[in-house]
């Protein structure tokens, strides 16, 4: 019945569809890509336009596009991913003890999500790219430490409500710990909205990363990432249109599709906003 609820669902199936062929550029990437980005190019096909030798064209170094595309997806998907979800595993842990045991750890967890949650996560990540320097490593300590405030928030008003309902309060007077409550009680009673605020934020952290590496301070050549192509092409988007239009459009298409899988499973998982898609 789930299946076929989310078989119904357009968003979720298109969101999926999205972030499936995405993911599978990201990991077959020396498979699918027509040339190697990292043999450097040949000048000789420089800002070559596209047709049919190189189907989206080529880069001032002559590398082709597509490849630099599907290799660059390994990057962004990876750093926007990954770091989203060491940012979902901070903010649950906050939120599920603040919402839980409340009182001064409540305060400070809401004070410090209140801080984030003001200040935009880009002037965060700013702040830590300019005392920790440029590249991918630090990129991901900076988004990873720094967009967790809207899953703690979810987080913790979930488990405010789950927190006063019966079988949790069965298991504090059976003698649970409160480790073991939070964990087997609170934890699995909550996943779907955190699940669906956590995919929503994948979105996020791509754009990010791409902010991040188009002023220069993320993926440094001879690395590749979309957010990196931008910059580079930004120079001759007037001559060569060609060498950005493509990587916008893959950002684009990521921070949809995380979006549109994020909203299909909010729709899924939420029985007040089900729709039957099928009439």
């Amino acid at each position: 019945m789930t299946l076929k609820k989310a078989l119904r669902n357009p968003s979720l199936v298109a969101g999926g569809g999205i972030v499936l062929v995405l993911t599978l550029c990201a990991i077959f990437a020396p498979l699918m890509a027509p040339y190697d980005p990292a043999s450097g190019g040949n000048l000789l096909y420089a800002n070559e336009p596209p047709g049919p030798m190189f189907w989206l064209g080529t880069d001032d170094k002559g590398r082709d596009i597509l490849s630099l595309l599907v290799h660059g997806a390994r990057v962004s998907l990876g750093i926007g991913v990954g770091t989203q979800l060491v940012n979902a595993a901070i903010g649950i842990v906050l939120g599920v003890t603040a919402g839980y045991f409340g009182g001064w750890w409540d305060d400070v967890v809401s004070g410090l999500t209140g801080i984030f949650l003001t200040v935009p996560t880009l002037i965060f990540a700013l702040a830590i790219m300019a005392v920790l320097g440029p590249g991918l490593v630090n990129v991901f300590l900076a988004l990873g430490l720094t967009h967790w405030a809207y899953t703690c928030r979810i987080a913790r008003s979930q488990t405010l409500v789950v927190r006063s309902l019966g079988y949790v309060q069965a298991a504090h007077l059976i003698g649970f710990r409160s480790g073991s409550i939070m964990l087997r009680e609170i934890l699995p009673n909550i996943a779907g909205p955190v699940l669906v605020i956590t995919s929503l934020g994948m979105g996020a952290a791509i754009l990010l990363e791409a902010s991040l590496s188009f002023v220069g301070l993320g993926a440094q050549p001879p690395s590749v990432s979309w957010g990196l192509m931008l910059s580079t092409a930004r120079e001759v988007i007037f001559t060569s249109p060609w060498m950005s239009v493509f990587p916008g459009l893959a950002i684009f298409l990521a921070v949809l599709g995380f979006n549109l899988f994020g909203d299909g499973l909010r729709d899924l998982l939420d029985p007040h906003m089900q729709v039957d898609h099928g009439k």
